[in-house]
């Protein structure tokens, strides 16, 4: 049988888009390299090449990402909003259509993990860190200064229009971001038999063009999107954690202190890497949401209690309310429009091959309507209930009580000390502040070796199982993407980053929702056919 993972002109009759085929092994030793393609060599090259010039110039590396993050935000937020907004809306036809009822896998395909385990890991590598570092800030910053018109004298109008525009960030559209390209790497892959790669999708598009060179400009595409967008999250971490342990112990968060910390986690991650997907990831993913949930609980109970739980229903309601006007780019606050709204859909675009094809790793057996329900609606609900929980604690605090330990840090621009300030007027703040610590960590490494993973397996052509070597090689150049970012510019070049790797990918992304259509129409139609004939 042919390998598919061949390029065009070495294999043209790689395969037909309704034949069902394995995906080729080859006999590549455990810690070698699978270097089959051009990907692997290419990415490689062009990201020792970055690191390199990044750490040997550092102020040159800053000035450009600054004025870059600065071009792009004001010249392409209307393709970052449209696109977002584009991606809600199918996800949500996709729910409701007659293709609910495919099954990744076949129709009798069973899934491979149990629910709540398959739940946990796509929400450990979906969000993470994010929650942690901004949960608490960001629902402060908007209430200081309202993205949407609010009197100044309506304090209980601008907290609902707070925590509103927080959830438009962390709820319906990252994570139909997430579901349409986890769909369509899945099917492509469990129902026609294509590698799991990003080139695969677009097999009904550009036919057998995507095995030559088309497909290798996607797949290295896919590569440095989830590179930055994971050094985005990593950047993030470690400012986290870091100040945690100034707050705690009074660890200087100097530059050293962050690439040592970078380092340490980026050695755990590559021990839980090498222990694949049952053996390290699923594992540490699990434990990250018992150690979340029993933040979260805790928090309910010795904060607001009755604030937080009749603010979820609240919150809820005001996001959906007003989810149409945040979704609107004529008019907003510019401030609110680049600073926030733009970069975090081009951060979950360029996080999207890594956290989709993780998600579609892990579920084969899910039907589609399954799939997109879970995937959009219930990690949005707990979202709701984590902002609600740690941002509006945060604010009944400054609006009920005028405690302002977190408002200082908005004011100040300190979202890596907002979590620790909220925990300070807490029972057994000391002990908290120390598991938000620990969670900080574990977040940082379920993100980086599952994207290690993700990396792996898109440069290894779409092979499940590519060489461990291959594995320790992208975990070790996620911490040094991180490292150089941070010495050339801190979270500023971070963020730069992801929103440079995140605009052309969003192409990418909407020409797949035209593929994904096409390849359930026609998986719709092979089965109503068989239904028809019996079979």
């Amino acid at each position: 049988m042919s390998d598919p993972t061949a390029t065009s002109d070495d294999n043209p009759q790689a395969v037909t888009f309704d034949t069902d085929y394995e995906v080729g092994q080859d006999n590549v030793e455990v810690w070698g390299f699978d270097i089959h393609n051009p990907v692997f060599f290419v990415s490689a090259l062009i990201i020792v090449a970055f690191v390199a010039v990044s750490l040997a110039m550092p102020a040159e590396t800053k000035s450009f990402f600054q004025g870059l993050r600065t071009g792009v935000t004001s010249t392409f937020d209307w393709l970052f909003i449209s696109a977002g907004n584009i991606f809600v809306l199918f996800a949500l036809f996709l729910a409701v259509s007659k293709f609910g009822n495919i099954r990744l896998g076949g129709q009798d395909a069973t899934p491979e993990f149990s629910f709540t385990g398959w739940l946990a890991m796509l929400f450990a590598a979906g969000m993470g860190i994010g929650l942690m570092f901004f949960g608490v800030f960001e629902p402060v910053a908007h209430f200081q200064k309202p993205p949407l018109f609010v009197a100044p004298e309506n304090t209980e109008l601008a907290r609902d229009v707070a925590m509103a525009a927080t959830i438009f960030h962390w709820g319906l559209h990252p994570w139909a971001i997430y579901a349409i390209v986890g769909l369509s790497l899945a099917f492509f892959s469990y129902n026609r038999g294509l590698p799991l790669t990003i080139r695969s999708v677009f097999y009904p598009i550009f036919g057998e063009r995507v095995w030559g060179w088309f497909g290798h400009v996607i797949d290295i595409l896919a590569v440095f999107a989830t590179l930055f967008g994971l050094a985005t999250s990593l950047g993030f971490g470690a400012e986290q954690a870091l100040a945690g342990m100034n707050y705690l112990f009074g660890i200087p968060a100097t530059d050293i202190n962050k690439v040592i910390l970078i380092g340490c986690i980026t050695a755990m991650a590559t021990v839980s890497v090498m222990a694949g997907l049952d053996g390290g990831v699923k594992r540490l993913s699990e434990i990250n949401m018992t150690i979340a949930f029993a933040l979260l609980v805790f928090v309910i109970i010795a904060g607001p209690t009755i604030a937080i739980l009749t603010g979820f229903f609240d919150n809820l309601g005001s996001y959906l309310w007003r989810i149409v006007p945040l979704s609107n780019p004529v008019g907003r606050d510019e401030v609110f429009l680049h600073g926030w709204t733009t970069f975090y859909w081009a951060w979950w675009i360029s996080w999207s091959p890594f956290v989709g094809m993780f998600i579609a790793r892990v579920s084969r057996g899910r039907t589609v309507r399954e799939f997109v329900t879970c995937v959009l609606i219930i990690p949005t609900l707990v979202s709701v209930l984590w902002m609600t929980t740690f941002g509006g604690t945060a604010l009944v605090q400054l609006i009920d009580t005028g405690y302002t330990g977190v408002a200082e840090t908005v004011t100040k621009w300190q979202p890596e000390l907002s979590l620790f300030k909220m925990l300070e007027l807490l029972p057994m703040a000391s002990v908290l502040s120390f598991v938000g610590i620990v969670l900080v960590v574990v977040f940082f490494v379920t993100s980086s070796d599952s994207g290690s993973l993700v990396i792996d397996t898109i440069t290894a052509g779409g092979k499940l199982e590519p060489p461990v070597g291959q594995r320790v090689f992208w975990a070790v150049f996620e911490g040094l993407v991180a490292i150089a970012l941070m010495l050339g510019g801190g979270l500023a070049s971070l963020q730069a980053a992801a929103i440079a790797t995140g605009l052309p990918f969003t192409l990418v992304l909407l020409l797949m929702c035209v593929a994904t259509y096409l390849g359930l129409s026609a998986e719709h139609r092979l089965l109503k056919a068989n239904n028809a004939a019996g079979g």
